[in-house]
């Protein structure tokens, strides 16, 4: 079959090879990928320099829907035919202490799909069914290729943050993964700010067409105003840092009131400096946020069932799996929002 390969360790080192098709062991079912969603980590992969464990050769991707096609022994829950959609991690232990607790997106043992094992970005894949979700009747594919960044997102809002009814809440980066927390947020009553520069012009007309209540362009507007007529100078509630951007960390923790919850959910790739007495003087909440857990695909989907959050919107581009290398130009240049892949689907350009 046909997929995207991650052949070797270093920069790049990434092509499609015809590689063979997957059968399913005991527990394990396979899913003919329809619609998969490229990811700024799978950028990460292609550059080598992320700090989760990558395991090549191996297919990346991780955010995608698909069909069930056969199952393995022992599997119970799932059928050939089944609508699906998958959590990104691959493997857990069990028994470890974040396992037991729930958290077993932090297991000692973790092994992630699209680093450690075959992803999506190929015609088929193999999950474990621990790790599969049913995708219900009425959330299309190509909403269900978006629901793993939306767990990432819920899982940010509602196990490291707290937000409640007229909070302000600043998202920095109205990128896919801002726009998607930034309506959390706003589901959960809050008043949403969604800050970019020249480059997210588009970007943040369309926070503004999903009901943000601001979408504030940082080369031309001051933010920091904004904040302090909407807090009476305190700060905003909560800070969702969705950029990665060096200088968008520093200023989010500038704008965060004391006390505030300040929370990462974009990769930065590299180290950054910023004052980390600030986390001191004003005793903020300060808290990263990794991958997602099972409930967090449940409050998303319910999310979207009730209308609460919109992602169709946000797919901007389809891309056949022969054309990644213009899919992954087009996300370093910043442009389109959620770019997807289909081993045979179709070239689309609408924004």
């Amino acid at each position: 079959m046909k997929a995207l390969v991650k052949y070797q360790k270093g920069p790049g080192n990434m092509e499609i090879r015809d590689i063979p098709e997957p059968e399913p062991g005991p527990g394990q079912i396979k899913v003919k990928v329809v619609e998969a969603g490229i990811c700024g980590s799978d950028l990460h992969i292609y550059n080598d320099d992320i700090a989760i464990t990558v395991r090549p050769p191996v297919v990346p991707g991780h955010e995608f829907s698909g069909v069930v096609t056969e199952v393995g022994e022992g599997v119970t829950d799932f059928k050939p035919g089944d609508r699906v959609v998958s959590e990104a991690v691959y493997y857990y232990c069990h028994k470890c202490h974040y396992c037991r607790t729930g958290f077993y997106n932090l297991c000692i043992d973790k092994k992630s799909l699209g680093y450690w094992q075959n992803g999506a970005f190929a015609e088929y894949t193999l999950i474990e069914e621990q790790n599969l979700h049913h995708l219900p009747d009425d959330i299309d594919f190509l909403t269900g290729a978006m629901l793993e960044p939306l767990a990432c997102c819920t899982h940010a809002v509602y196990d490291c943050c707290h937000i409640e009814a007229g909070d302000v809440v600043l998202v920095s980066g109205p990128g896919a993964i801002g726009l998607m927390a930034a309506q959390v947020a706003k589901a959960e009553g809050a008043r949403v700010i969604v800050t970019g520069t020249n480059a997210d012009e588009d970007r943040l007309q369309m926070a503004r067409e999903l009901g943000c209540d601001y979408a504030v362009n940082l080369q031309k507007e001051n933010v920091k105003e904004l904040v302090e007529k909407l807090t009476g100078g305190y700060g905003a509630d909560v800070v969702l840092e969705c950029s990665g951007s060096e200088a968008a960390v520093r200023s989010g923790m500038e704008l965060l009131k004391k006390r505030g919850y300040y929370c990462q959910i974009g990769l930065t790739g590299k180290p950054i400096t910023f004052d980390i007495e600030t986390i001191c003087y004003k005793e903020i909440h300060f808290s990263g946020s990794m991958a997602s857990r099972y409930l967090n695909w449940e409050k998303g989907m319910k999310l979207i069932q009730q209308g609460l959050v919109k992602l169709a919107p946000l797919a901007s581009h389809h891309f056949k799996l022969d054309d990644w290398e213009a899919a992954f130009q087009m996300f370093r240049e910043k442009k389109g929002l959620k770019l997807i892949l289909t081993a045979e689907g179709k070239q689309e350009t609408d924004v």
